[in-house]
C-alpha cells in the first residue's frame, strides 16, 4: 500500500488570505494551540495506522484499521480546514508549525510560530522559510 505524504495540502482558495498585526496573531493562539495540537496528533495517529496496514494480516483486521484511517484523514482535514477558516498557513504538520501574514517595513512577510512556543517569538520573509527565522524584536510592523 502505498503512502500517504504527511506535509499539508495547498491552501484553499475558499479562504482569503489575512494579514495579521502581531498582537492579532498573538490573540488567535490559543485556538490555534488546541487546533495545531489535534492536527499533529491525527497525522501522527495516520501515520501509526498505515505502519499497521502494512504488516497486518487477515482482511477483518485490515478492514478495521482502514475504516479508522479513513475517520483520521477526515478528522484532519477538518482541522486543517478550521485551521485555514482563522486565517494562518500549515507549513509542517509534524512539527506544528503555523505561519501568519504580517507587514515588515511594508511588504509582506510571515509571523512564525511553533508548537511549543507561549507566543511569536519570530517572523521571516515570505520566501526565506523557517531556516530564515528572526527574533521578532526586529519586526518593524507598518500598514
Amino acid at each position: 500500500m502505498a503512502r500517504q505524504s504527511a506535509s499539508p495540502k495547498r491552501a484553499s482558495t475558499a479562504h482569503p488570505k489575512r494579514r495579521f498585526t502581531l498582537q492579532q496573531a498573538n490573540s488567535t493562539l490559543p485556538l490555534v494551540k488546541r487546533v495545531v495540537a489535534d492536527i499533529v496528533n491525527t497525522s501522527n495517529l495516520i501515520q501509526q495506522l498505515h505502519s499497521k496496514l502494512e504488516v497486518v494480516g487477515p482482511a477483518k483486521e485490515q478492514q478495521a484499521l482502514q475504516i479508522e484511517l479513513d475517520s483520521a484523514q477526515d478528522h484532519l482535514q477538518e482541522y486543517e480546514e478550521e485551521l485555514a477558516g482563522i486565517g494562518c498557513e500549515l507549513k509542517d504538520r509534524a512539527a506544528g508549525l503555523v505561519d501568519f501574514i504580517g507587514r515588515h517595513q511594508g511588504h509582506d512577510v510571515y509571523l512564525c510560530w511553533k508548537m511549543g512556543e507561549g507566543k511569536i517569538e519570530y517572523w521571516h520573509e515570505m520566501q526565506a522559510g523557517f531556516a530564515g527565522r528572526q527574533e521578532i524584536s526586529t519586526l518593524q510592523e507598518t500598514e
